[in-house]
């Protein structure tokens, strides 16, 4: 059906510098929130979005990221999965043989691919190297810092105003003025409730030269269009590749972007305090674990 968008591509190859020294060995995407990896929740976002083909853009320092999904083969990995199988089961442990049984069926409906970003040259060109299993066609874009907790899955919001545009939808959130001047804010002319027409995007302004309070979240709906965008543009002069240059070139082309204020509550894992933050937020939510937790809290506060 034309409108449908099938593909996710999903850039998680950053040096991850704002997580050292631990992102040496563990990169940040796989940091726990409560008791599942960041990571897990794009997936699922994208999964419940109804989207079953998803596409990881790692670097080659990031492999052990596939291994959790179990995407990447090799006889030591698959050994390994079933001597600590044989292990749970020898022992009885039926709570953790089930947990990770729950896990591996989760993902069977899921289409996993990879693809290798050698160096980290900007966003726009870790979407780049994904273009070909995309093909000429719609796809979602996802970056690992953003999480949404809402009922309905922000790229499936996202993917209801596209199906009426057919143009690139880009995941805006209202953010006060006084957070502005550390994201990318956009200049927009209102459609409708939520709805937006992007007129202008400005890096990092200053309060005062902040046009909106709307700042971008890394997710997206992207067109073959923007792709063609991608193939032809010049880095910037930091030798990388932004997708917001991209928006940018094409508005100043005429060609209409929108952007919609998602419903739910932004969550960013981009460094150590917020990652904190959203870690306490998930935990006190926690079905198991948060009324214990909030217990503790009262104790220690």
């Amino acid at each position: 059906m034309e409108g449908d968008v099938k593909k996710a591509i999903v850039p998680i190859a950053g040096l991850g510098t704002r997580f050292l020294p631990l992102s040496t060995v563990l990169p940040k995407e796989l940091w726990p929130l409560a008791d599942i990896p960041a990571i897990q929740y794009i997936i699922e976002e994208i999964k419940d979005s109804g989207i079953q083909e998803i596409i990881l853009v790692v670097s080659p320092e990031k492999k052990i990221i596939l291994d959790y999904f179990n995407i990447s083969s090799g006889r030591a990995k698959a050994t390994n999965r079933a001597k600590i199988e044989k292990i749970l089961r020898e022992r009885k442990n039926d709570n953790f043989l089930q947990a990770l049984k729950t896990f591996q069926e989760s993902l069977d409906s899921i289409s996993f691919s990879c693809v290798i970003q050698k160096k980290p040259h900007g966003d726009g060109d870790a979407v780049l190297q994904a273009v070909k299993l995309v093909g000429e066609e719609p796809c979602a874009v996802l970056f690992g810092d953003d999480i949404v907790d809402d009922k309905t899955p922000c790229v499936a919001q996202l993917f209801k105003v596209f199906k009426t545009c057919q143009k690139p939808v880009i995941a805006l959130y209202q953010l006060p003025k006084e957070k502005l001047s550390s994201y990318g804010i956009v200049k927009v002319e209102k459609i409708a409730s939520r709805l937006y027409k992007i007129k202008q995007i400005i890096e990092k302004p200053s309060i005062e030269e902040a046009p909106s309070d709307l700042a971008i979240v890394g997710k997206y709906i992207l067109t073959p269009e923007v792709f063609g965008y991608l193939k032809k543009i010049a880095p910037d002069k930091s030798g990388e590749v932004r997708l917001s240059g991209v928006f940018d070139k094409m508005i100043e082309d005429g060609k209409i972007i929108y952007g919609y204020e998602f419903e739910g509550k932004w969550l960013e894992c981009g460094n150590k305090l917020d990652w904190l933050k959203s870690n306490l937020y998930f935990s006190l939510k926690h079905p198991r674990y948060g009324e214990e937790l909030r217990n503790f809290l009262k104790e220690i506060l």
